[in-house]
């Protein structure tokens, strides 16, 4: 993707046209690369946040240590992955694994707040009607913490959406392969369709990513659209 298709902001849409295959497998590792981590880091958080809620003396010390995974830079720690997984600096796992541990630092205070929200009332009578611990959890507890649950991923994801483009600078083929693309042919003279054309791709991507979650929670929860529809 060396090739100049325009010289000005506004001729992006003629620089996917020449590029769109490259543009497109660029937009495709950069979804999976986003959502991954998000799956992996809301699995990874649900039994994390759990266990803040359930003893409270272990809130404090789990939302503050997993907090803090989020102060690491990115690029220090796609750096590091290879050296602790034992994995290639262009492996894409690395960056999965890095973003699901930002993932894991967003959502454990997430769910455990969720948990925490649901009106002691309605677990008295989850109780009261001889669910097991489990049962409560998983059938009046989880699907109550939906709303505040799905408010976290909702950030998580587009906060992945931007720090995945971060990885082109340790060669990883994304849509931030097409920053550097554009700062390359940059050189002589200012060059921004590819650029432009990276930016608009994720935010369309976050904005795509955003409205599925919106959408799963408003299934998950019909209620919610009963009590506004009253």
């Amino acid at each position: 993707m060396t090739s100049p298709g325009g010289s000005a902001p506004w001729d992006l849409f003629g620089y996917f046209a020449d590029h769109r295959d490259e543009v497109l497998a660029l937009l495709w590792s950069h979804t999976w690369l986003s959502v991954l981590p998000v799956v992996f880091g809301l699995l990874l958080s649900l039994p994390i946040g759990w266990l803040a809620r359930r003893y409270r003396w272990a809130y404090p010390p789990i939302v503050s240590v997993t907090g803090l995974l989020y102060t690491i830079p990115s690029l220090a720690l796609f750096v590091v992955m290879p050296t602790v997984l034992g994995t290639q600096i262009l492996d894409p796992v690395n960056v999965v694994i890095a973003l699901t541990v930002y993932t894991v630092a967003l959502l454990v205070r997430v769910v455990a707040d969720g948990l925490a929200a649901v009106p002691d009332d309605v677990l008295q009578s989850a109780t009261a009607m001889g669910l097991t611990r489990f049962q409560r959890l998983r059938s009046v507890e989880l699907p109550l913490a939906v709303p505040v649950i799905a408010a976290g991923l909702r950030v998580a994801t587009v906060a992945n959406v931007s720090l995945v483009a971060i990885a082109a600078t340790i060669g990883i083929p994304q849509l931030g392969q097409l920053f550097i693309t554009g700062f390359q042919l940059s050189v002589t003279g200012p060059y921004y369709p590819p650029i432009a054309l990276g930016i608009v791709l994720c935010v369309l991507l976050a904005l795509a990513l955003d409205a599925l979650i919106v959408l799963g929670s408003r299934l998950l929860t019909p209620w919610q659209r009963g009590a506004v529809a009253r």
